[in-house]
């Protein structure tokens, strides 16, 4: 049985102030590239209607050419709270897109100083900013100086086992003008590989003031709750649990309210989800959607009879007419079938 201690349940149902912003909700979906779009965030909004939500990330010397804003920035006014992270290594671009960002609405402007993924860090961002403490903390103070909303940094422990620097780094970040630090418990030589080593996030918590998010290995409600009792984080940042699984934000965030877990979706709920999913897809961004749909849709294919099937089929359905038939035929399988075989891989 799923417990949190008396102390910590009492912390987590009080709102989390970052800065002048106070959230309602100690869970948050992570930025997640090519995923986390206007489509992806209402779905999770519907379930995590309190929840910090975040854009995908979006390149500040990007933005500094474009005339018009990039689709990655379009918010909808009532998706809110919801962060746009950005990142770059000049601080003056950096300037320049957090007030973009805050015109467009952002409550929060986040930094992203943890992708681990090459061709963000060999141009000086993301992760490769754990080596260069000096150019991190000048970001921030530029982005801080720039804009009226809070500032926050998501970060991961360090750049490999041999520079584990994140007890360092999150002063510095905390000193140079942050108001929340988010901690993916990997380095960034590891990638998504092993496991998050969320002893870390512990040691951070205890050497600065400001509120720390946990992230890395969030999969469920167990997790979610192991992880800020080992932690004792200020809260938890859902990342590639959500994939396939809108419902993760809301599922967490409902049992750290009530002491109570929801009832997981059945098959057909999930895939009646990613019917939504597909036809928003296309609604919002035509051929283009249809394409991303794709992944979308093998996310959700899983953990049901027929499931290994359905993945293959929607990697390649060419028209969303298919798509939708394919979904609409995976239900119908599902839904003649016995309840404890359709609960069954």
């Amino acid at each position: 049985m799923t417990e949190l201690s008396p102390s910590l349940r009492l912390r987590l149902q009080t709102p989390l102030r970052i800065g002048e912003v106070v959230v309602h909700s100690r869970v948050f979906q992570s930025p997640l590239s090519g995923v986390t779009d206007l489509v992806f965030r209402r779905l999770v909004r519907r379930f995590a209607p309190h929840s910090m939500l975040y854009t995908e990330m979006v390149s500040a010397t990007g933005l500094h050419y474009m005339r018009q804003l990039p689709r990655l920035m379009e918010l909808d006014p009532g998706e809110q709270p919801v962060a746009i992270q950005l990142f770059d290594c000049r601080p003056d671009f950096m300037a320049e897109a957090a007030q973009r960002a805050v015109a467009e609405g952002a409550a929060l402007v986040d930094i992203n100083m943890g992708c681990p993924v090459n061709k963000i860090t060999k141009n000086g961002g993301g992760s490769s900013l754990l080596r260069q403490p000096e150019l991190a903390a000048a970001i921030v103070q530029a982005v801080v100086r720039a804009i009226p909303v809070p500032v926050t940094v998501k970060t991961r422990i360090g750049w490999n086992d041999q520079e584990i620097n994140i007890l360092e780094f999150a002063q510095r970040m905390e000193d140079a003008g942050a108001q929340l630090l988010t901690v993916h418990g990997r380095t960034r030589a590891q990638g998504y590989q092993g496991s998050a080593r969320w002893e870390w996030i512990r040691r951070v918590k205890e050497v600065v003031r400001i509120p720390v998010i946990a992230n890395g290995d969030i999969f469920s409600v167990p997790a979610a709750v192991a992880c800020l009792e080992l932690t004792g984080a200020d809260g938890v940042m859902c990342s590639r649990g959500t994939l396939g699984y809108p419902f993760l934000v809301g599922e967490i965030d409902h049992f750290l309210r009530t002491g109570q877990q929801l009832p997981a979706p059945t098959p057909v709920q999930r895939l009646q989800c990613a019917r939504e999913h597909l036809l928003a897809l296309w609604e919002y961004k035509g051929e283009m959607g249809l394409r991303q749909a794709r992944k979308h849709l093998a996310w959700y294919a899983r953990e049901f009879p027929g499931a290994a099937q359905l993945r293959q089929a929607v990697a390649q359905f060419p028209t969303l007419a298919e798509g939708l038939a394919l979904l609409d035929q995976a239900m119908e399988r599902l839904a003649v079938l016995p309840r404890e075989e359709r609960l069954c891989a």
